[in-house]
């Protein structure tokens, strides 16, 4: 089965067809490093590692190439400088500020469970370069020289109109995105629309020389030189928050277009949903507003992840308590089938819950027999790397297997399956040989390719969620069932 992918742009599902499988480019909007970062910075940090880890396994590490850059140019990290090292030279204190910042980061996204991009370019260290094949200021030249950019005042801008399609990201006319905008009213813009690409540095700031004076970039041009450099003029996905699709990235393919000339930025454009705390939009003033390592001093990173998880990523999320809770059980499950220590599978109350006169689904249940016996050309060590990999897929790394692990001689997981073949049988005497295969999971009795079939047949919830323990099942059609 082909994997396809939610393209923002064509607002359609898409097969994946990387532009070379020998080197599959996705290119992640990263954080801008001036304090704490908040819990919604999680979401496309653990969105689009598993997407890393996907593409990783489908068509190998060494072949995919994951680039999350970091800004650490921007007006916010002036003033955090500023405030916390009042007595330092300017230039000086943004560094210490940013280097402390981008370490917190990494230890919290680390804790989260997420691997490292392949590259993890900072946005300064791209401003003026002449080794690789693009920068920002290269980049800017590029543009003016096609007329799609002019300078004024000290400031260079892009000229919006000089792009008959620009809104098509955000499916908006030029005349709606100036109605609903927040734009810089300035004397030297030709339109209320057209954005900064270059701009004078007041004194103490960071500058760096260009033709147009000493100055900084503006926000947009960054990610545009740094995936072209990186990545290369036209690459596979480009992926961040809903909130970067109006003015950020729309801003982004209007630049790399324009400068090189070319139908597309990125095939594929993805975008993880919002985050609300408890129903509510997170903010300071609401007083809901929790930074990743607020929340990782009270919950397991793990538990973060899964209940990050347990809302597709494209939708929105509430980030509540409950959900919190629920997440912790369900982790609790994975363990649980894979503890030697675990209740075999399935329990007579839960075959009596299932089958007979007033059970759940009103009919006989099948014997119950183990997967080896069924089948015995599945090992329980077979069993235990499906379990695994399924597991490592969606990041919960540290479920591991091995002589000095906390599964013994996995007696727990081989139940765990055992339970799932007879719920099967249960639900229709379906054998695994008819299970829906999913691509990139080499056995179609793998563990989410059981589940997948299992949330097909249309039963109780509540009747498969008792063979699987608590509130796992929910969890795992989140995760696979889309």
């Amino acid at each position: 089965m082909e994997l396809r992918l939610y393209d923002t742009l064509a607002r359609e599902k898409r097969p994946f067809q990387p532009l070379d499988p020998n080197r599959v480019r996705m290119y992640v909007c990263g954080p801008t490093v001036y304090d704490f970062a908040h819990i919604g910075n999680a979401r496309p940090a653990i969105v689009f590692d598993v997407l890393f880890r996907l593409l990783r396994h489908r068509y190998g590490a060494e072949h995919v190439t994951y680039v999350r850059n970091i800004t650490d140019v921007d007006d916010k990290i002036n003033a955090r400088a500023a405030q916390e090292h009042p007595s330092l030279p300017l230039n000086e204190a943004i560094r210490l500020v940013t280097e402390k910042t981008e370490r917190q980061y990494h230890e919290d996204v680390d804790a989260l469970g997420c691997l490292r991009p392949t590259i993890e370019p900072r946005a300064t260290e791209f401003v003026n370069r002449n080794d690789t094949p693009m920068d920002m200021v290269r980049l800017i030249g590029r543009l003016i020289a096609a007329q799609h950019a002019y300078v004024a005042e000290g400031h260079v801008l892009f000229d919006v109109s000089s792009m008959p399609d620009y809104g098509k990201l955000a499916r908006r006319s030029l005349d709606d995105m100036i109605a609903g905008a927040r734009v810089e009213v300035a004397p030297y813009k030709s339109n209320p629309m057209d954005f900064v690409l270059w701009k004078p540095s007041k004194p103490g700031e960071p500058a760096w020389p260009s033709p147009w004076g000493m100055g900084r970039p503006g926000w947009h041009v960054e990610c545009s030189a740094m995936s072209a450099a990186l990545l290369g003029e036209t690459f596979d996905i480009h992926g961040g928050g809903i909130d970067l699709v109006f003015p950020h990235h729309e801003n982004e393919i209007a630049q790399s277009r324009c400068a090189f000339d070319t139908q597309v930025m990125a095939n594929y454009w993805m975008h993880n949903g919002f985050l609300q705390a408890e129903g509510e939009k997170m903010s300071k003033s609401l007083g809901n507003f929790s930074t990743i390592r607020e929340v990782l001093a009270d919950w397991q990173g793990d538990v973060i992840r899964l209940a990050m998880l347990s809302t597709h990523y494209t939708k929105p999320i509430n980030w509540t308590v409950k959900g919190l809770e629920e997440a912790e059980k369900a982790l609790a499950s994975f363990f649980d089938a894979a503890s030697a220590e675990a209740e075999a599978r399935p329990a007579p109350a839960v075959l009596e819950a299932l089958a007979g006169k007033g059970g759940v689904l009103g009919i006989e249940a099948a014997p119950h027999t183990t997967l080896t016996e069924r089948h015995p050309r599945h090992s329980i060590e077979s069993c235990m790397e499906h379990f695994e990999h399924a597991v490592k897929l969606i990041g919960i790394d540290h479920v591991g297997f091995g002589p000095d692990t906390m599964f013994g001689d996995h007696v727990g997981l081989h139940h765990a399956y055992a339970a799932l073949f007879s719920l099967a049988q249960v639900l229709g005497g379906k054998h695994y040989e008819e299970v829906e295969y999913v691509d990139g999971l080499e056995n179609p009795a793998d563990f989410p390719n059981i589940i997948r079939w299992l949330v097909k047949q249309k039963y109780p919830d509540e009747a498969i969620a008792k063979v699987m323990g608590g509130n796992a099942l929910r969890v795992l059609k989140q995760v696979w069932i889309h």
